[in-house]
């Protein structure tokens, strides 16, 4: 293998790590045993959790910003913008990351991509859409509940609480059926 396969196996490796015990909860051992690699291999590489947590949540932050600046502006903006971020649920580890990383935002780094995420989106929609900021922050926040909904593994205890269960659909709406496919087989 490559450095820079190693390099990206880590990566991917502390994306799991990181979505499953966030950023307090992690320690670089538990990323290098993920990735099949020594801890001070990891620590050489990265200098330490502060900074790969950085690195995996940068990466994550862009490919949100990029699905959403895929969208061209117009008339079917408003649909597209949210048919984006609902393609992101494929990926569960991505959309749980960025929740850990706004709740380790007093880390300086990490606080500031987590608010160039959430005014990029923000941004974004306004560009896009045309619609005004009432409109882009009821989207933003729309997403942040998608990633809480997650975060909970709501999807996977429907049926506990009937306003949960009428959370979730109205919150996921068609895409209820995506998210229960990207949830984990047991936690």
């Amino acid at each position: 293998m490559t450095a820079n396969e190693r390099r990206e196996q880590i990566l991917q490796a502390a994306l799991t790590v990181f979505a499953d015990g966030g950023y307090a909860g992690t320690t670089t051992d538990q990323v290098a045993r993920e990735a099949g690699v020594s801890q001070p291999y990891v620590v050489r590489l990265f200098g330490g959790k502060q900074q790969l947590f950085a690195e995996v949540y940068s990466r994550a932050s862009r490919r949100v910003v990029a699905a959403l600046a895929a969208v061209t502006p117009g008339p079917d903006a408003k649909q597209e913008m949210g048919e984006a971020y609902v393609g992101l649920l494929a990926d569960r580890n991505l959309l749980l990351l960025l929740m850990h990383g706004f709740a380790a935002g007093s880390e300086p780094e990490i606080g500031r991509l987590a608010r160039w995420t959430l005014s990029e989106a923000f941004r974004l929609y306004l560009e896009r859409t045309g619609e005004g900021p009432d409109d882009a922050r009821v989207f933003v926040a729309h997403g942040m509940l998608i990633n809480v909904l997650l975060a909970v593994n709501a999807t996977e205890h429907l049926s506990e609480n009937p306003a949960l269960d009428a959370l979730a659909v109205c919150t996921f709406g068609s895409a209820l059926a995506a998210a229960q496919a990207g949830a984990p087989a047991s936690r």
